[in-house]
């Protein structure tokens, strides 16, 4: 059995996207398709005192309706440096802020490359790090992949020799999953409910902020939040 996840890159995601990344086997990051506009690929949730607040990476968008993802570049450079300002600003008083603080800190102040792609990865490898994720990562650009959607899926599915295909439940309504089925791949569909609630600031409570809420508040707590921790 060999479980293939595919996905497009996100902003600092929410704890259900790194459970996406613990249970694969292959975590094929999906970045030469569509840019998306206002959507997760350049943006995130924290909390504030005033409620949920977008933490938004500025991109080229005008004229550039087709881009990739691979393909979208940021528009302002300080960008890194609004962000972790505005992250010490709401999270300086969790209970493990300062565990993780000069770690964030140098990840932001660093953090100056040109394409959205490698930011959002050079983050989703950091957070596997501090919840000792270890799967292989991969981008789809390594593959030459048919056209259709549920094709290319399926393609690199198989040229990863893989057995069983992971996506979220909102796949479904477009998934050919006769093709997979013919293929002798299992599409599996992840069920986010039933997380636990932990010690979050600013009430009430919300499953759907970014990871690094998570992070800041139970620190190395934090996998024992995820479904799939420590790949079991």
């Amino acid at each position: 059995m060999k479980k293939i996840v595919i996905t497009q890159s996100n902003y600092i995601p929410w704890k259900g996207y790194f459970d996406a990344i613990a249970l694969a086997d292959e975590f094929v990051i999906y970045d030469d398709m569509q840019f998306t506009r206002r959507d997760w690929r350049n943006r995130n949730i924290i909390k504030t005192p005033n409620g949920n607040k977008w933490l938004t990476i500025p991109v080229e968008v005008k004229g550039k309706y087709f881009q990739k993802i691979n393909e979208t570049k940021i528009s302002d450079k300080n960008w890194n440096k609004d962000h972790w300002n505005s992250l010490k600003q709401n999270y300086s008083k969790s209970k493990n802020f300062i565990d993780y603080k000069d770690f964030f800190e140098e990840l932001y102040l660093n953090s100056t490359s040109l394409y959205l792609t490698e930011i959002n990865f050079r983050f989703i490898n950091a957070i596997c790090e501090i919840l000792k994720i270890r799967t292989n990562i991969r981008f789809s650009s390594e593959f030459e992949l048919k056209e259709e959607r549920s094709e290319r899926l399926l393609d690199i599915c198989l040229k990863l020799k893989g057995t069983d295909y992971y996506s979220g439940p909102a796949a479904k309504a477009y998934m050919n999953e006769r093709i997979f089925y013919e293929a002798g791949v299992k599409i599996n569909y992840f069920d986010y409910s039933g997380y636990p609630e932990y010690q979050q600031p600013y009430p009430p409570f919300d499953h759907g902020v970014s990871v690094l809420d998570l992070i800041f508040c139970e620190g190395k707590n934090a996998a024992n939040f995820l479904k799939f921790s420590f790949n079991e």
